[in-house]
């Protein structure tokens, strides 16, 4: 044993920290009791990392406490992992720094007394099955046997961030601070860090958007909300049920706390100036006084994106038959690729970083061209690639409005602007420059941008990176209700199960149906990574089954487009009828018009015109939408 922690591992008392006049913290109290795994949440700026980074000392409140256990190790990743000819195992040894302190100390001590010491806390703290375990964490994170030997140098900064990862997790501190560990990894090593903090020892504080993670990894939700910390038994999705609960009860109490004083002050306004009544009306005034206010109900943001799509294409409208892919004078990366897309598949891309799922994405989207074999993109395919690298390329002092106004050269303000809303881009945050904004607000101007020219398939590679849970939701529904094909790359388990029903791996330098869900290749990727030996997959009936499964959801949803298209167009028509509605409007309220009364009179009939045909076009629509919420419930 390293260190004997008492009950309670860290305590917050009154904490209270402003940012440039902004309350971040607001007296806020919170206590995690030792070895508590806890996921850390709250929407963007809410203050997360800020209180990490109070807890580490890093910074220091204005008012308040902050007390971890006397003698508790704190670890955390480190902001950049080094490079130069130190190997990953190396650095991840180094991570624990009294193993390494010892294992010196070990090597230079001439005492025997001390060195007898030394080699007996050696032993206690499993110093020397560290090499060992250092390349299980690196496996685990991606990490082959030839890439764990290679020197930091040679490696990305992705790739750095992942050692640093290692090293705090093979250190082992008492208190394990975690903030968005998953940024940097793919989804197999999500899987992985998923499973081996679902394990840790001792105490956990993770800050994550990742669902599945907050899910099967901790035990507790500490919520951060309006500057106040509340502390949830269990993972994500009972916390939303709780604190729904919470919010209905809290609406409840107000909306009867309201009705009395309501009755109460209209008793006080009746009888107050009246003598025989004034005692009784200063008694309800008292009554009223003492009324604790009830806490403001929280604003939840919300974001809603949406994916148009026009010119639907007749099936297929991919086909590869023996391609390869390969980068100018390099050797192929993907080879023999034999595979086939629809206009309703949804496709989600398996396989560790470094495969080739970005490089088959380009090449689907028509940013790479074939080094040999059959490839067929039909004529009228207009893709939508969204990849996060792309955030590289903004102009950091131009605003969302100049980049969107670039894509859209013909288009007026008033509808650059408006495409910008519709992700979430208000009037003061279109006009901030692009620099200023926050990673989740760069990746909603990519979506915003990627989905001007209404494209028929979306190509999406890693897009939840900096998205928080609410804007995570958001872009399932997107996709969701999205009419075209899918390609997805994710690391986010909860976003491929939700919108995949077909599953490609990329491995061994091709892409292959994988006949399986995702819960089978957790299994397959825990099984490769950890000692306990094979893991079964489904048997081939299983297999069978969600194979069979995912033909029947293809039929439903062909049988569905006939319907879904002509809720499209009624969509379109309403849309249509509004503008030209609005535009009539507008015109009626010129002098020029209102002063003719013949220009009045023919304005007024066609405004009668217009609001005839938007019922019955709203009317066809909710008839459409019954009938598709009836095939859907007979489905």
């Amino acid at each position: 044993m390293r260190h004997a922690i008492s009950a309670a591992m860290l305590r917050i008392d009154g904490l209270t920290y402003r940012i440039a006049g902004r309350t971040i913290l607001d007296r806020a109290g919170a206590q995690v009791p030792d070895g508590h795994r806890i996921g850390l949440v709250g929407h963007n700026g809410a203050g997360k990392s800020t209180l990490l980074r109070l807890i580490l000392g890093q910074i220091h409140a204005d008012d308040g406490e902050i007390a971890v256990d006397r003698g508790a190790r704190i670890g955390t990743v480190a902001q950049e992992a080094p490079g130069g000819d130190e190997t990953p195992v190396q650095v991840v040894l180094d991570g624990d720094k009294e193993r390494a302190h010892l294992m010196q100390a070990a090597e230079t001590e001439t005492d025997g007394a001390r060195l007898a010491e030394i080699h007996e806390r050696l032993n206690a703290i499993g110093a020397h099955a560290g090499p060992a375990r250092a390349r299980r964490i690196l496996a685990g994170l991606g990490f082959d046997e030839a890439a764990q030997d290679r020197p930091m140098g040679s490696f990305s900064g992705g790739w750095r961030m992942r050692v640093a990862l290692a090293a705090v997790l093979f250190a082992e501190p008492d208190l394990l601070l975690l903030d968005e560990p998953t940024n940097y990894l793919d989804l197999e090593g999500t899987l992985w860090l998923e499973d081996f903090l679902a394990r840790y020892p001792r105490t956990l504080i993770v800050v994550s958007h990742d669902r599945d993670l907050l899910n099967k990894a901790v035990g507790h939700i500490l919520h951060l909300d309006q500057g106040k910390l509340t502390l949830y038994a269990g993972g994500f999705d009972r916390f939303m049920r709780t604190r729904a609960e919470k919010l209905a009860n809290l609406e409840a109490q107000r909306q009867k706390q309201d009705a009395a004083k309501k009755h109460l002050q209209s008793f006080v306004d009746r009888f107050r100036f009246k003598a025989s009544k004034a005692k009784q009306a200063q008694a309800r005034i008292k009554m009223i006084e003492r009324m604790e206010p009830l806490p403001e109900l929280p604003g939840e943001s919300r974001v809603e994106f949406r994916f148009p799509c026009k010119d639907e294409l007749s099936p297929p409208i991919v086909t590869l038959d023996g391609v390869a892919v390969a980068y100018e004078n390099r050797p192929p990366v993907l080879r023999n690729l034999s595979l086939r897309i629809d206009p309703d598949d949804r496709i989600a891309l398996l396989g560790s970083n470094g495969n080739g799922k970005s490089t088959f994405a380009k090449l689907i989207a028509g940013r790479l061209t074939p080094a040999g074999g059959e490839f067929f993109r039909a004529p009228k395919l207009r893709p939508g690639f969204f990849a996060q690298h792309q955030q590289d390329e903004f102009t950091l002092t131009e605003t969302p409005v100049q980049h969107m106004q670039a894509v859209l050269p013909k288009a007026s303000p008033t509808e650059v602007r408006g495409r910008l809303g519709a992700f979430g881009f208000g009037a003061t945050l279109a006009d901030t420059p692009v620099g200023q904004l926050s990673g989740g607000e760069k990746a909603r101007l990519l979506f915003a941008m990627m989905a001007v020219d209404a494209p028929n398939m979306i190509i999406l590679d890693e897009p939840t990176n900096h998205l928080d849970i609410q804007a995570r939701e958001a872009l399932v529904a997107a996709v969701n209700d999205y009419p075209g094909a899918v390609i997805l790359i994710s690391h986010d388990r909860h976003l491929i199960e939700a919108c995949a029903d077909r599953l490609w791996l990329v491995a061994g330098g091709t892409v292959k149906a994988f006949d399986g869900d995702m819960e089978d290749y957790r299994r397959q990727v825990l099984a490769g990574s950890f000692e306990d030996g094979p893991v079964k997959t489904a048997d081939a009936a299983s297999a069978a089954d969600r194979k069979e499964q995912r033909r029947e959801a293809a039929r439903a949803r062909e049988a569905r487009a006939p319907l879904t298209r002509k809720i499209k167009a009624a969509e379109t028509l309403m849309e249509r009828l509004a503008k030209d509605l609005a535009k009539l409007e507008a015109a009626m309220a010129d002098p020029k018009v209102y002063g003719d009364a013949g220009a009045m009179v023919e304005a007024g009939k066609k405004r009668a015109e217009i609001l005839k045909a938007q019922e019955a076009a709203e009317l066809e629509w909710l008839t459409l939408n019954e009938e598709l919420e009836a095939m859907e419930a007979a489905d």
